[in-house]
């Protein structure tokens, strides 16, 4: 019984063994699962970019409430009574259009300049929210400036609908052509709002994102400013331009599917594929732990070879004659009597008076500046080689002569 209770005393405990390789299990389980869930998401994002086509709700929607849209302008007009007609077609736009209507419309991009002339002409009032020179061009308002004036300012114009707008800081400044009112004027002539009245109908112009956007209405007085030009009849037709409703042949929806090549997807993901079987062929994969009894012994030589190559790997002389230096120093003073408190300078000392040598180059070798480069190492280390030899040969010289 004695001897049985003994061995088990004494024989090693195996549960913390256990315990640290289950955490490693569990550890390369859950960098798996995670490495897998990183190619799950990637594949559902090239997926979803490759087949999803552009919003349908752009800039200055009234029916958008992102921050780029105008559903809040569209609101606060039939807050005031005002009737909102949504056309997302030129034939829709043009039915809703009667006497009293202002036609309201961002850049329609889709359209050709007839397409636009043609949807233009039948209203009364047309409020442009946009600075594309291409409408400045057909509607003959003027061109841009280059003017760029980051400021509050105030309407100065004689238009009787501004006087009580107050304050706005447009982004986008036009030079009016003859005939056209400009308002906001900055310091160089250059105009914010545009307003041609010289026929028999009203257009305004001006940029309307940095204005009458969701994000941006509350701010000065755009929201009184949006009324002011959108607000002047019991009607209003905003047009909501699209690719679907353009006149152009040849014009469809692009997206990044139908740029791209068919072949590209399926490449993209025999890359992936292949990404992960690489990976898992060639990952590190750690066996069981094992057993070993401590302390473990490291031979010195190993541990000199080891840091020889980190030293050789760095290219740092310095390092290494600061080390051949130590050594010498160490074993010159127990050759020469010293205790191994000693200085360099009394270490050269002794040396020198032993061998009868002038002190100067022994003090240069044993405490001057160390090498900066491989040869002068390689001279370093053969001159104190050199030294400890004729110390050695002279203390037994001197211990052998009666």
């Amino acid at each position: 019984m004695t001897l049985t209770a003994a061995s088990d005393a004494s024989a090693p405990d195996l549960a913390p063994i256990t315990a640290v390789r289950e955490r490693g299990r569990l550890r390369s389980a859950l960098w798996w699962v995670a490495i897998a869930a990183l190619v799950i998401v990637f594949a559902l994002f090239v997926g979803s970019i490759t087949t999803s086509a552009p919003g349908a709700r752009g800039a200055l929607d009234p029916e958008s409430a992102d921050d780029s849209g105008a559903l809040a302008l569209a609101e606060l007009l039939r807050d005031q009574g005002i009737e909102i007609t949504i056309a997302r077609t030129r034939a829709e736009a043009t039915a809703a259009l009667d006497a009293d209507s202002t036609l309201v419309m961002a850049d329609p991009f889709a359209l050709s300049d007839q397409a636009v002339e043609d949807l233009v002409a039948p209203a009364d009032r047309t409020v442009i929210l946009s600075s594309a020179s291409r409408l400045l061009r057909i509607l003959e308002l003027g061109e841009n400036a280059p003017a760029a004036f980051d400021a509050d300012m105030s309407a100065q114009c004689d238009l009787p609908e501004l006087a009580n707008v107050g304050t706005v800081r447009p982004d986008r400044f036009f030079t009016p052509a003859a005939g056209v009112t400009g308002c906001y004027t900055d310091a160089d002539g250059a105009d914010g709002l545009l307003v041609d009245d010289s026929g028999d109908r009203r257009v305004a112009l001006i940029q309307g994102s940095a204005l009458f956007s969701n994000e941006h209405l509350a701010e000065n007085g755009n929201a009184a400013l949006g009324l002011a030009l959108l607000g002047q009849g019991d009607h209003v037709v905003w047009y909501v331009p699209s690719f679907e409703d353009s006149d152009i042949e040849a014009q469809s929806t692009d997206t990044l599917a139908t740029l791209t090549p068919p072949w590209v997807t399926p490449a993209i993901l025999l890359l992936l594929l292949a990404g992960v079987v690489a990976g898992i062929s060639r990952g590190r994969r750690f066996g069981p732990l094992v057993a070993e009894t401590l302390p473990v012994t490291v031979r010195a030589s190993e541990t000199m070879h080891g840091r020889a190559r980190l030293t050789a790997n760095a290219a740092d002389a310095a390092h290494a004659a600061e080390a051949l230096r130590d050594g010498s120093l160490r074993r010159l003073a127990a050759r020469l009597g010293l205790t191994t408190r000693s200085t360099p300078s009394e270490i050269a000392d002794a040396a020198s008076d032993r061998l009868r040598i002038p002190r100067g180059s022994l003090h240069q070798l044993l405490a001057g500046a160390l090498p900066a480069n491989d040869s002068e190492l390689i001279d370093s280390a053969r001159r104190l080689a050199e030294l400890e030899a004729a110390v050695d040969a002279a203390v037994h010289v001197e211990r052998n002569t009666p």
